[in-house]
Formats: C-alpha cells, sequence, structure tokens
C-alpha cells in the first residue's frame, strides 16, 4: 500500500483548508494519510524561507492573486466555516507540541479538529495557554494533562526531530505531502497529490 503523510503546522490557513479536503481523497483512493506534526517556524529556520506576507508583501498584485485563488478554493469545497484567525501570526510551539502529546497518546484526529476549529474557525488565540487548554477541554480531552505534558523533553524533541527530517526530505513550508518519495506542496497541488496515490496503488 502506498504511503501518503501530510506535514502540516495549525499555523498555516492553508493546513487548514487541505485539512478538511483530505477525508474526501481518502474516500475516493481508500489510503489514509497519515498526519505528521512539525513547526512551520523551525521549517521557515532551517531554510531560510518566510511566511508569504513577508515574502510576496511588496509584491504588486500577486497577494491579491493568492487571496483570490484562496477564495476559489473555500468556494470549490463549500469551507463557509473558514474565517481568517483575527490574531494571526499565532505562535504554534505550544499547540504543536501539543499535537505529538496527542499522536503519542492517539488521539491526534481529535486533537487535530478541535485546534484546526479553534484557529480558523473560532479565531482564538492559540498561543495562549489557557485558551488552549479550555479549547481542548470544550472538545473533550484533557486540557490540562496535554498542556502540562508539551514540557517533557521527549515531546520536544520528537517535534524538533519531525520538523527536522521534514527539511531533509525536501519541506520548505506546510502544507507539505509525500506519496511514497514524491513530494507536493501546498493545497493546490491536493490534485497532483490524489493522481500520485493512484498511479502508486
Amino acid at each position: 500500500m502506498v504511503k501518503v503523510e501530510h506535514h502540516f503546522d495549525f499555523g498555516s490557513p492553508n493546513s487548514y483548508l487541505a485539512w478538511k479536503v483530505i477525508p474526501e481523497i481518502e474516500k475516493r483512493t481508500g489510503v489514509a494519510f497519515e498526519n505528521v506534526p512539525v513547526l512551520l517556524g523551525g521549517i521557515f529556520k532551517l531554510t531560510g524561507n518566510q511566511p508569504p506576507m513577508i515574502a510576496f508583501g511588496n509584491i504588486r498584485n500577486k497577494p491579491q492573486y493568492e487571496a483570490l485563488e484562496m477564495q476559489r478554493f473555500i468556494a470549490r469545497h463549500k469551507l463557509d466555516a473558514f474565517r481568517f484567525n483575527s490574531h494571526f501570526p499565532v505562535n504554534t510551539v505550544q499547540i504543536m507540541r501539543g499535537a505529538i502529546v496527542a499522536e503519542m497518546e492517539g488521539v491526534l484526529p481529535k486533537y487535530m479538529e478541535i485546534v484546526f476549529r479553534a484557529m480558523w474557525e473560532q479565531s482564538l488565540k492559540m498561543d495562549d495557554a489557557e485558551v488552549i487548554r479550555a479549547a481542548l477541554d470544550a472538545g473533550g480531552l484533557d486540557g490540562a494533562h496535554i498542556m502540562a505534558r508539551i514540557q517533557d523533553t521527549d515531546v520536544k524533541e520528537r517535534l524538533i526531530a519531525n520538523t527536522s527530517a521534514s527539511v531533509e526530505r525536501g519541506s520548505f513550508g506546510a502544507p507539505t505531502f509525500y506519496v511514497g518519495k514524491e513530494i507536493f506542496f501546498g493545497k493546490d497541488r491536493l490534485r497532483d497529490v490524489e493522481e500520485e496515490i493512484l498511479k502508486q496503488k
């Protein structure tokens, strides 16, 4: 069976939009995606990359076009719940470490649903420890337990290792997808991801 990976960070709106569409692709292909938490800030540091709002913010017409493409994607997939986070940019170190904890404890899918919605539907300030805890509690997870565990050395080290390994494989941003050895960057490559999955099955 072909292995498909989704390297994500909650701080990327495009990671949220891709996450919403992935279940459709899984259903059509019969192949489940493996979600891999990475730290986008760490990827930027290791690759010399910058957030698009900084890298392209002064280029005439490009930010407007990118906004148009996002709206087209949202409309195509009927993602009406999306709201751009009013606290953006959000430091995601805590919630990405939380994703590692959730993965270790077998609740990553539920954790991702809670945090992605908190970030990109509810517009919560998800770098505030108390806001994070409350959101996790409201979603049915033990917020205090997860927030305590994000300080554990093994959790911190796994997130660092995930991030470094992702860069070594070719990542420079999020979301990044791997279908076997093939790399695809961004939500706009999901059609290519699906084609590659079918080709490798």
